[in-house]
């Protein structure tokens, strides 16, 4: 079965005031802890995070890694209570994350996989982007899911499958109610359209209106045609030229008169012409 675990050998923040002597022992023994960790000597490291709680006791840094120290030598039942110390005095979300991640772990090994599940949740809601927790929960909820037996597999399954179908139905429901609330609006926006044509049948048109729509009435505004004037009767070209010349005449009678009007004295009476 593969599982990933996190031990992390740092310093977690200090949630109480110590002195800068006090400080610098509790940094010594974490230290030499850590280097004991490293040649798997679990046994002279335990006690050299002991000797840092002993000056610190809520020292989160201390409580962290003598539960992986507890983890690794297999004692899990110390390791647990370690790392649940270590959440309950951590002051960061991070430092929390680890503790509950290796709780799992913890339950993991122990087989207790509700408990492990339960503790990926806790770290994952400190951390939700940890792609080894992420790994070791999916992991958790497999494994959980095997132990079950087959009549509480089934009706799991069952209880996701009614969880889906109400889901499906509740959407559903929203959709059809979606859809009538479309179809209402339309109608309203139709029977508004409906109520304006309406009343603009009843309305008087504009005359600019009426005009358009009137079609002429035959004959009217009809242009008037342009009477012709009576055709003269066919004259010979003897009679043209006698109608030309009394014309003539009586135009040079005409003019002898008015000449006779502006002439002073006695008038003198003119020569014929014919």
């Amino acid at each position: 079965m593969k599982m990933r675990s996190k031990f992390l050998i740092g310093l977690l923040s200090c949630s109480f005031a110590l002195s800068f002597a006090q400080e610098g022992k509790v940094t010594n023994h974490i230290y030499e802890g850590n280097e004991d960790v490293q040649k798997e000597a679990y046994i002279k490291a335990e006690k050299s995070y002991r000797k840092a709680l002993s000056l610190a006791p809520e020292k989160a840094t201390a409580l962290y890694n003598l539960g992986n120290t507890h983890f690794l030598d297999k004692k899990y039942d110390e390791a647990s209570q370690r790392f649940f110390q270590t959440q309950k005095f951590a002051s960061s979300k991070e430092d929390k994350h680890r503790a509950f991640h290796n709780i799992g772990n913890v339950y993991m090994q122990k087989k207790e996989y509700q408990k492990a599940v339960e503790a990926y949740k806790n770290a994952l809601r400190n951390n939700p982007s940890d792609e080894e927790t992420r790994y070791n929960y999916a992991l958790a909820k497999e494994l959980l899911e095997k132990e079950k037996p087959p009549e509480e597999q089934e009706q799991d399954n069952k209880k996701d499958q009614q969880d889906k179908d109400q889901e499906d139905e509740k959407e559903k429901d929203q959709d059809e109610e979606g859809d009538k609330e479309n179809k209402d609006e339309q109608d309203k926006e139709k029977e508004g359209d409906e109520g304006d044509e309406s009343k603009d049948e009843g309305e008087p048109k504009n005359e600019g209106d009426q005009k358009k729509d009137q079609k002429p009435n035959e004959g009217e505004n009809k242009p008037e045609e342009k009477k012709q004037p009576p055709r003269q009767g066919q004259l010979s070209p003897q009679q043209v030229q006698s109608l030309l010349d009394a014309m003539n005449n009586q135009e040079k009678k005409v003019q002898d008169k008015v000449n006779a009007k502006k002439v002073k004295g006695v008038p003198v009476r003119g020569k014929k012409d014919w």
